[in-house]
C-alpha cells in the first residue's frame, strides 16, 4: 500500500479537514501488518502479526475505521476505538503509530498493552497543556453529534478549543468497562462533525497520542470541490499553487506608456593633453597681447 497526499488546497487546522477521498494515511504506519481485502461491510481489515489487534475499514459506513484489541485472536474484545467517516485519516494515523510502537514494544508481555491511566486528564494531557478550556458538568449529559446520539452520567468533563471547533468528551463517572467513555470531536454540529470514541479500557497513551495528532499546526491537502462547505467556512484554506498574477489591463498599459521619460545623464569628455581648446574670440577693436 502506497500513500501521497493529494489535492489543490492546504487546509489548516487540520482537524477541519475532513477524511479526504480514501483512508490509506491512517493505514502507513501499519502497512507491515498483514492485510486481508473484503467484500462485506468491512473492506480491509488489518491485523497485527499475532491478531490480536485488528484495524477494520468500513467505507460505507458511519464509522469508517473500527479498532479492537483482545487478549489472544478468539478472546472477547478488550477495548475498541472508532473513527466515523469525518475523521482526517492524518490524524487517525498518530493513533495507529502508537499503537504499533505500543504492540511491537510489549507484544511478549502480559497485558500487550498498557493498562488505562486511573487519571482522566492523562488521556488529554497535550490538549491541556496546549490552554484548552475545561469545565465540568454534573448528572446526565446528552451527546447529540453526528449520526449517533444517547446520554452518560456525570460526573462529565468537556473540553474544548479556545476558538469552539474541537474539543473532547469525557465521562468520568462510567464502570463499565465496555462503554464508550471518551469522545473527541471536530467541526460543526451534523454530519460533518468528526468524532473519535474510545472505550473506557483504551490505553490512555492511544488517546494521548491522538490528541497529540489533532494539534498537529501542519496542514493537511484537499481538494477545495471535495471539501464539506461548513468545514470550509470554519478552516483556512491555501492553495496548492499560489495564484498567478492578473494580466495588465489596458488602462494599465495606457497608464505606464504616459509616463515622462527618465531623467538619463551623458558624460561629457574633458580635455585632454592631446587636444586644444579652441581659440577665444575677442571683442571688436580689440587685439590680443603678445
Amino acid at each position: 500500500m502506497t500513500y501521497t497526499p493529494e489535492g489543490d488546497v492546504y487546509v489548516s487546522p487540520r482537524y477541519l479537514a475532513g477524511s479526504g477521498w480514501n483512508g490509506d494515511a491512517a493505514f502507513v504506519p501499519v502497512n507491515h501488518w498483514p492485510k486481508t481485502h473484503l467484500d462485506g461491510p468491512c473492506q480491509l481489515l488489518i491485523t497485527s502479526p499475532d491478531q490480536r489487534i485488528r484495524i477494520g475499514w468500513y467505507g460505507d459506513d458511519f464509522d469508517v475505521y473500527q479498532v479492537s484489541a483482545s487478549e489472544d485472536a478468539s478472546s472477547p474484545t478488550r477495548w475498541a476505538a472508532t473513527f466515523n467517516s469525518s475523521f482526517p485519516a492524518e490524524i487517525v494515523a498518530g493513533f495507529t503509530a502508537e499503537l504499533a510502537r505500543d504492540w511491537e514494544a510489549r507484544k511478549d508481555h502480559d497485558p500487550f498493552t498498557k493498562a488505562p491511566s486511573l487519571y482522566w486528564a492523562t488521556q488529554v494531557r497535550p490538549l491541556l497543556d496546549a490552554g484548552w478550556n475545561q469545565q465540568r458538568l454534573p448528572g446526565m449529559v446528552t451527546l447529540g453529534i453526528g449520526g449517533r446520539s444517547g446520554q452518560v452520567s456525570g460526573p462529565f468533563v468537556e473540553i474544548t478549543a479556545p476558538d469552539g471547533t474541537a474539543g473532547v468528551s469525557i465521562d468520568v463517572g462510567s464502570q463499565d468497562p465496555h462503554e464508550e467513555t471518551v469522545l473527541l470531536w471536530a467541526g460543526p454540529s451534523g454530519w460533518n462533525r468528526a468524532e473519535a470514541r474510545f472505550t473506557s479500557n483504551t490505553p490512555t497513551h492511544l488517546i494521548a497520542a491522538t490528541a497529540k495528532a489533532l494539534l498537529d499546526p501542519a496542514p493537511v491537502l484537499r481538494y477545495r470541490e471535495q471539501l464539506a462547505p461548513e468545514l470550509a467556512a470554519l478552516a483556512q484554506l491555501t492553495p496548492l499553487t499560489p495564484p498567478k498574477p492578473p494580466a495588465p489591463t489596458p488602462l494599465d498599459i495606457q497608464r505606464l506608456q504616459g509616463q515622462p521619460p527618465k531623467i538619463t545623464t551623458r558624460s561629457v569628455p574633458r580635455w585632454s593633453t592631446a587636444t586644444r581648446p579652441a581659440a577665444a574670440v575677442l571683442p571688436a577693436g580689440r587685439s590680443a597681447r603678445r
